[in-house]
């Protein structure tokens, strides 16, 4: 069953978020992720929703979303998010058929 990674992101330093997406495609199409939505303006229909960036990736499961979020490569990068950004993120589970 598919697994969602949605991210809301706050982006604050631009260069150092840069670096974070340089090297993200290689590694995500390794655990099989596929980039669905990067949003810089997502339309708000209730509440509000912080951040500059709104993120949803598709992974085939959610163990391979963990998998790729705690590889030590992934890791390594995200420090330069974690650097350039705040963030919310969340794993979704697919509905079965």
């Amino acid at each position: 069953m598919a697994c969602y990674f949605v991210a809301r992101i706050a982006v604050h330093d631009v260069q150092g978020y840069q670096r974070y997406l340089e090297g993200t495609d290689p590694l995500l199409e390794r655990f099989g992720g596929e980039v669905l939505a990067v949003d810089e303006a997502p339309t708000v229909l209730e509440g509000e929703w912080s951040g500059t960036r709104t993120v949803l990736l598709r992974f085939p499961d959610e163990e391979t979303a963990k998998a790729w979020y705690h590889s030590p490569e992934y890791e390594a990068l995200a420090r330069h998010r974690f650097e350039s950004a705040s963030s919310d993120a969340v794993l979704v589970r697919g509905r079965g058929a």
